[in-house]
């Protein structure tokens, strides 16, 4: 059984896996082209079409197709049906997944495994889901890759053009690299520290509701209103209307990073219009979307403990980086001209695929089809990575619901971190322990992962008895927690009730019905 690299992206997807050198490849899909459109178009209880197809229907049938599911990940709904039917943003993730597994099964024979990649600024709830639409769809997960990591993983072994020996190394010197990963729907920007045989990220910002999505949207804005003045009519309030200029909007994103000027035709209400747009006004509409981008930039040295003159190298990433504006501003912050050599809307796949080796050698298993050469090479590959979100404990302080922080931002994974905490009443038979992702001290701004019970708890005990709990953080993001009753000395491993996400039996249910699907 072969193992695959998968960017389960935004607005793209694409997958990869290891040649006989140790060599990522991008896998064409089955129509020859290297990225698939994240897009799902539900025929009926029995098949769906994913890819450029679906997304052509779109523009006609918009209430029929799923678009921008990444999204919505960690949610318990899509936000709207699709083709008249709720359905949850892991069973359409994993209805692309189960696409994109067929078609790279032509070229590979049976796939089982994949190392799936998730913006590093997910957080847990989020994490779980991709990990649920890759069980839904099948597969065996072997990890939760964060994309930036994955993508400066993939740069970091194109020396060579392959993994030619048990010697080959990273890097022929130490560096620091800066990853700045604008996807179509997110925004990442990681710091990671090369050594020969050690590859250790350092800090980690982003913004999951940041991406090239959103300039789009500037552009539909801006012609719609532009529509509005002409006609006097809005064609953002029509499905269809709205559909067909978000496709040409991203049309002419694209025209207007190899071109200075494009332009939108928006259809609406029988009238038709075509609105010019330049580079430098699209820029002017947008700067405020690559000032947060350069804000965070900023942020994410500072909490490395690094300046501009510390970082070797700057790592495009994402297809959204193809617009010149983003060149120029990592330029301008940096001093520095941004690498992007490798195709960047491939590459995170790429990554991804060496990771599973990595794994796989690490296992003390091999890669199928990889030289015994390559496969000792990427077994001495030692991986840190670092924790996108503080995670705490809700406690009370006085009449607030606080954060009390464990294992703080940035900290190295894999972590655990315990602290004790005391009864609020006498007798008390069990203690709720609410674990929260993020940095504010209200309990009420942060992300609640879930929570569990510490049942059973010894009877008489008096108030203020003791009660330690500990929390751990995976390497792949996802959290564990364990409790102590410090007056019986009964460990108990607590069963965590996420605050949403799928039920094991719930996933077995929803991966039946993808599996009866016929998939295009």
């Amino acid at each position: 059984m072969q193992v695959v690299g998968i960017d389960l992206g935004t607005t793209y997807c694409a997958v990869s896996a290891l040649d006989d050198r140790g060599q990522p490849v991008t896998l064409p899909n089955r129509d020859g082209e290297m990225l698939t459109p994240s897009a799902v178009l539900l025929l009926d209880d029995f098949s769906a079409v994913v890819g450029q197809a679906a997304l052509d229907v779109a523009q006609e049938q918009p209430e029929s197709v799923a678009t921008l599911i990444k999204r919505r990940m960690g949610l318990e709904t899509f936000g709207r049906t699709v083709a008249g039917r709720d359905y949850r943003p892991e069973t359409l993730s994993a209805i692309i997944l189960r696409k994109l597994v067929q078609d790279a099964e032509l070229r590979l024979g049976p796939v089982s495994k994949a190392v799936i990649t998730v913006p590093a600024y997910f957080d847990e709830t989020r994490r779980k889901a991709t990990h649920d639409a890759g069980r839904i769809a099948g597969l065996d997960v072997l990890d939760i890759l964060d994309e930036p990591t994955a993508a400066a993983l993939a740069y970091s072994f194109q020396r060579g053009h392959a993994v030619p020996s048990p010697q080959a190394t990273l890097t022929d010197r130490p560096q620091t690299i800066l990853v700045y990963d604008l996807g179509g729907g997110t925004f990442d920007v990681s710091v990671v520290k090369l050594l020969p045989k050690r590859f250790q990220v350092l800090a980690i910002e982003g913004d999951v509701r940041l991406g090239g999505k959103d300039w789009d949207d500037r552009i539909v804005n801006h012609v719609a209103e532009t529509f509005m003045t002409t006609h006097g009519q809005d064609p953002r309030t029509d499905p269809q209307s709205l559909a067909m200029l978000q496709a040409a909007a991203e049309r002419a994103k694209r025209t207007l990073s190899k071109l200075e000027h494009a332009s939108v035709t928006v259809n609406h209400a029988g009238r038709k219009l075509a609105v010019p747009l330049s580079r430098k006004e699209f820029e002017s509409l947008t700067r405020d979307l690559l000032t947060r981008t350069r804000l965070t930039t900023q942020q994410v040295l500072r909490h490395a403990g690094l300046t501009w003159e510390q970082v070797d190298r700057v790592l495009l990433v994402g297809g959204s980086t193809h617009m010149p504006m983003t060149t120029h501003i990592l330029r301008d912050l940096s001093g520095k001209a941004p690498d992007n050599s490798l195709a960047v809307s491939e590459v995170v796949a790429r990554g991804a695929a060496l990771h599973a080796g990595i794994l796989a050698a690490q296992g003390g298993g091999k890669t199928p089809s990889l030289s015994p050469a390559a496969n000792s090479a990427l077994a001495d590959v030692i991986e840190i990575s670092v924790n996108a979100h503080s995670l705490g404990i809700e406690v009370r302080k006085n009449a607030d619901r606080a954060n009390d922080v464990l294992i703080a931002k940035n900290t190295q994974l894999p972590s655990a971190s315990s602290r004790v905490y005391y009864t609020l009443t006498e007798n008390q038979q069990r203690v709720r322990v609410r674990v929260l992702q993020g940095e504010a001290a209200q309990a009420d701004d942060c992300i609640p992962v879930g929570e569990c019970w510490i049942e059973g708890l010894p009877t008489n005990l008096p108030k203020g008895s003791p009660v330690q709990v500990r929390c751990a953080v995976a390497s792949n993001g996802l959290v564990d927690v364990m409790a102590l009753d410090m007056t019986s000395g009964r460990m108990a491993r607590a069963e965590m009730h996420r605050s949403s996400g799928l039920s094991d039996e719930q996933i077995i249910q929803e991966a039946a019905w993808v599996k009866s699907l016929q998939i295009q």
